[in-house]
């Protein structure tokens, strides 16, 4: 079935086809690793997540890099006021190397407990500085390079459809003047730095030689060279949140198809805000929610992932902790439910379910229609075996933990009394009673685990 997605750049739900099928190359915009991030932020990621989860359930082979920005990232959108790195460095007292190996670690982690899959390639900004040096070379020696007094920036009057990723009305913002530049030097209001100089008589702590003198990367270039060095000029699929359409992911599409003359990527998904209060949720308000957050308030991550998936990416979605209730009661249902399924996982007789599930994903990543067939499956007039093998299908895509056993810190007397049975039973050989035992911890709602250490009971 072909599979469909709204492509940003054009507008429309297209047929999506890679370049080189089954291969498909993926570039999903990463975090700016100078604070935690925040449950909005994670929305963006969870909707990436899906789409590499559904590419491979539909025969795709993804490949898929995920950048770390550890420089770069300015407190202002104009290229102007200073380094977030260097924000979070003064903030915490740590440098700003310290501050991005922190909060790296702790997104890693985040994604770990949101059971996101790990980018095949994970590139930090920092290690590649020569390539970011190597693609601004190539667009002076174009025409598309000028020098300021702070930096170097590109000429946005040059390239004839730049902003044709963002709306007419919001590109024709740009340029009568809705966005405050205080570099007066710049040509046009939207050209962007594709090099800052270190301002003199400030001591920054990631700084970098260059042909044009001391000084590192724009925000775009770094992301536009990274991309470029793991998957080609062109990309199939280009995502990221919907924020950064009119400012990053423009910017992105101008200096490397000004560079290479090429389409940078075919594709543009983006997901939408997540919104608290009725405002997008963000770091500079103060008052964004983390992951923590979540858990001190007796939620897991998975409740939270269970809510996104609720609606779909393109939508926005309103978070509030009634809505995060009322998913984790939901996710514990499906929970229940697939430990309450007997017998062992057989396919035959969830054909028509295991269609519906690749149609919805097929439906650009329509993941509400997807839990909707979870629900129906589980609903169904089917053997106990056959659902829980749709229920570990749509497991592999939607990642919810569905079949996820956790260890309580205390296991009742009774519970190890019996695997004290069952082990003296198993080394009798007497697989029959051993059998037996494992039923009644099982009815005493346990699942026996078998490792080299012996046997251990744990909560369904």
């Amino acid at each position: 079935m072909p599979l469909r997605l709204y492509n940003s750049l054009t507008r429309t739900k297209e047929d999506f086809v890679p370049a080189a099928p089954p291969r498909v190359s993926l570039y999903t915009c990463g975090p700016t690793v100078y604070n935690y991030q925040h449950v909005g932020n994670y929305r963006t990621y969870i909707f990436e997540d899906i789409l590499v989860r559904a590419l491979q359930l539909l025969g795709y082979e993804p490949k898929r890099v995920m950048n770390i920005t550890d420089v770069g990232h300015l407190t202002s959108q104009g290229d102007e006021g200073e380094d977030k790195m260097e924000v979070g460095a003064a903030r915490e007292g740590k440098s700003a190397w310290d501050i991005a190996k922190f909060y790296t670690e702790a997104f890693l982690s985040d994604c770990a407990e949101l059971k996101l899959l790990p980018a095949d390639i994970l590139c930090k900004a920092t290690d590649h500085i020569p390539e970011q040096i190597a693609l601004v070379q190539k667009l002076e020696a174009k025409g598309f390079m000028y020098k300021t007094a702070d930096g170097l920036y590109f000429d946005t009057a040059k390239l004839p459809d730049y902003g044709r990723l963002m709306s007419k009305e919001h590109l024709e913002g740009l340029k009568s003047g809705a966005r405050v530049e205080a570099n007066p030097e710049k040509r046009h209001l939207t050209d962007f730095a594709l090099w800052k100089f270190s301002p003199k008589g400030a001591a920054r702590q990631m700084e970098w030689p260059s042909p044009w003198g001391k000084g590192f990367p724009g925000w775009h270039i770094e992301c536009s060279a990274m991309a470029m060095c793991f998957l080609g000029e062109t990309l199939d699929i280009h995502c990221g949140g919907i924020d950064h359409v009119p400012v990053h992911h423009t910017n992105e599409i101008a200096q490397s198809e000004g560079a290479t003359g090429r389409p940078f990527a075919r594709f543009w998904l983006h997901g939408e805000f997540l919104l608290m209060n009725n405002a997008k949720m963000a770091k500079s308000s103060g008052g964004f929610v983390r992951l923590a957050d979540l858990k001190d308030k007796g939620f897991s991550p998975l409740d939270y992932k269970y809510l996104c998936l609720t609606a779909h990416y393109r939508k926005q979605l309103d978070f509030t902790w009634e809505s995060l209730e009322a998913a984790k009661t939901a996710r514990r249902r499906l929970r229940d439910a697939a430990a309450g399924l007997s017998g062992e996982a057989s396919k035959p007789g969830c054909a028509e379910f295991s269609k519906r599930l690749a149609d919805a994903l097929a439906d650009d990543l329509n993941a509400p229609s997807a839990l909707a067939v979870v629900w129906d499956a589980l609903k169904a007039d089917l053997p106990g075996g056959a659902k829980r093998a749709f229920l570990k299908e749509a497991e592999s895509v939607l990642a919810l933990g569905l079949f996820d056993v956790e260890a309580v810190a205390a296991v009742p007397a009774e519970v190890v009394a019996l695997l004290d049975r069952r082990s003296v039973a198993k080394a009798k050989k007497d697989f029959a009673e051993s059998d037996r035992i494992r039923k009644q911890i099982e009815d005493l709602g346990y699942v026996v685990k078998d490792g080299k250490d012996g046997a251990k009971a744990v909560k369904k």
